[in-house]
């Protein structure tokens, strides 16, 4: 098996501090350095297709959710604050990628909805994206990425308790 950076740093712990189990680090330290290298390796895919990764977000959440979401919803499915999101709606819908529709409901309020092409944007965006991900996924067999993304699961489920 090769080693790498994370490796190494465990090593200089165990000589460094022999008294502490440093395991967890190997984990944490490469879920970290991953998201870092594969995070940059995403949004070059975005990049090519003039978006950022938040704005391939927005489109993606809409893309899948098949129906009109207020912004607020989209802010709350994104975790980003309500003027980052507005913001980012505003840029998209100058872009003609979102429109606005007046909600039924509420005069006050609107809906966002992707338009023609903001769809095929995002259907080719996310034809790219999911080829990249297999790409670097690729280093795994089937089962071993199945078995990966279980164990995240249980690592990131225990966390959202």
């Amino acid at each position: 098996m090769m080693l790498d950076t994370v490796d190494r740093i465990l090593a200089q712990w165990e000589e460094a501090r022999p008294d502490l189990d440093c395991r967890p680090m190997g984990i944490f330290g490469r879920i970290s350095r991953a998201g870092r290298v594969f995070g940059s390796r995403m949004e070059q895919v975005f990049e090519k297709e003039g978006l950022s990764t938040i704005e391939f977000d927005i489109l993606a959440t809409l893309r899948r959710s098949q129906m009109p979401l207020t912004p607020t919803q989209l802010y709350q499915t994104l975790m980003l604050s309500s003027g980052a999101m507005s913001t980012r709606i505003d840029q998209l819908v100058k872009r003609g990628l979102l429109q606005r529709q007046a909600s039924d409901e509420d005069r006050r309020s609107n809906r966002v909805a992707l338009t023609e092409a903001g769809r095929r944007l995002i259907d080719t965006t996310l034809e790219a994206h999911v080829e990249n991900q297999h790409r670097m996924a690729s280093a795994l067999d089937s089962d071993e990425q199945h078995q990966l993304a279980c164990l995240l699961r249980k690592l990131m489920t225990d966390e959202e308790r």
